[in-house]
């Protein structure tokens, strides 16, 4: 088999291995040429003030989530919800000031709670970011072992693959208390917005001295500024929990390609489904699961993206399709993918049909290849089609 790679998409050239080829009349700029040759000698480029600055500002937390690499950890939340405290005040005997002491004695059980609620937050935070930091040390090491090559299905790496996965469901654990906790948030809330309603409405009682409205200004001072912390509180967790589901959501899907490379003995990246739903537009008219066509398939004027030709067992496709399909989806995230049984015509009506169930059988193989990197089945469709040119069962990926 032999790599055919087109101008557009030279940078996979150092991809080549027997059996696939790559073409691509659009999907990226030209990058050799006459042009190529004029670069000459690198620039120098002078430091920038904020370069040469040797005390550097530092971000807050969470402002620089956007730079982070793509396989960090989201960045928690980072705020120590202290409340305001409830002022002492005598009782003064009346109606609407015995009123005051109950609403003072509820808002600081209130507080007491949200002390605690504080105090779970700060714990499942720091378990949080423990086990995030060793499931991304497991996985670093499962990585740098593909980086360098190694045997298919090593069982060292099969076991730090399964530790890996352990790590992830804790950091799903850590998602169901946040949720819990919110759960119970929510609760005070209501709560705390209870209080402030009865505080407000107590102005309106009848029998109050000067006294009585004093401590109620002050209880009601307190008590928004409780409302105002409750409320922080809940968008802070709620922020927390989205941002983690999401991460954890797309790391199982990185596992699942992660387990395709050890499976082969190489790294092949992150999981394709981080590139296929960057996406919120519709990718996809055709049904979520691929069917097979038994028509011949109408490439048209369309060049196919890669070729595989299985003219041997075994062939290496993998990393150079996942290179492939990979810088496509960089480029155009609402792709879809025909994925094409090319069976050659030769020989009598038997060999035929034992051709196309080959080729058949081939173009199954990619399509799992393709959804264990990651690439959801509404992005692939799967069919048939006959050559009078081919002399080997090959495979054809087009993009549309």
């Amino acid at each position: 088999m032999v790599f055919r790679i087109s101008r557009p998409i030279a940078l996979t050239a150092a991809l080549f291995v027997a059996g696939c080829s790559f073409i691509d009349e659009s999907l990226m700029p030209a990058l050799t040429g006459d042009d190529a040759e004029a670069t000459g000698a690198p620039v120098p480029i002078a430091a920038s003030e904020a370069e040469k600055n040797p005390d550097p500002t530092l971000s807050p937390a969470g402002a620089g989530a956007a730079t982070l690499p793509a396989n960090a950890p989201p960045v928690l939340g980072s705020t120590n919800f202290v409340t305001p405290g409830v002022t002492a005040a005598p009782n003064t005997g009346t109606f609407v000031g015995q009123k005051v002491a109950v609403l003072r004695s509820e808002l600081g059980a209130l507080q007491e709670r949200l002390k605690l609620r504080n105090q779970q937050l700060q714990q499942i935070r720091n378990t949080t970011t423990s086990n995030s930091q060793a499931y991304h040390g497991t996985i670093a090491a499962v990585n740098a072992r593909l980086q360098v090559g190694t045997t298919p299905g090593n069982p060292i790496l099969i076991n730090q693959w399964n530790q890996a996965q352990l790590q992830l469901e804790r950091i799903g654990a850590d998602i169901s208390s946040m949720n819990s906790l919110a759960n119970a948030v929510a609760s005070d809330s209501s709560m705390s917005a209870y209080l402030l309603e009865s505080t407000r409405a107590a102005y309106g009682l009848s029998g109050a001295i000067e006294e009585d409205h004093r401590q109620l200004a002050i209880l009601e001072d307190e008590t928004n500024r409780t409302v105002v912390l409750v409320d922080r509180l809940l968008n802070e967790l709620s922020e927390d929990i989205s941002r983690q589901t999401a991460y954890v959501g797309n790391e199982r899907a990185n596992l699942t390609t992660l387990s395709h490379s050890i499976k082969n003995g190489e790294l092949l990246g992150a999981s394709l489904a981080n590139r296929a739903y960057l996406s919120t537009g519709p990718v996809a008219s055709s049904s979520p699961v691929a069917s097979t066509s038994t028509q011949n398939f109408n490439a048209g004027n369309r060049q196919p993206l890669v070729v595989i030709r299985f003219d041997r067992e075994n062939v290496p496709y993998e990393q150079a399709l996942y290179t492939a399909v990979n810088r496509t989806l960089q480029s155009r995230p609402q792709s879809v993918f025909d994925v094409v049984a090319v069976a050659p015509m030769t020989g009598g009506a038997a060999d035929v049909a034992l051709n196309q169930t080959k080729a058949t059988r081939n173009a199954r193989k990619v399509l799992r290849s393709l959804t264990d990197m990651g690439l959801p089945a509404s992005r692939v469709n799967l069919t048939t089609a006959s050559s009078g040119q081919a002399v080997t069962s090959e495979v054809h990926i087009y993009v549309r």
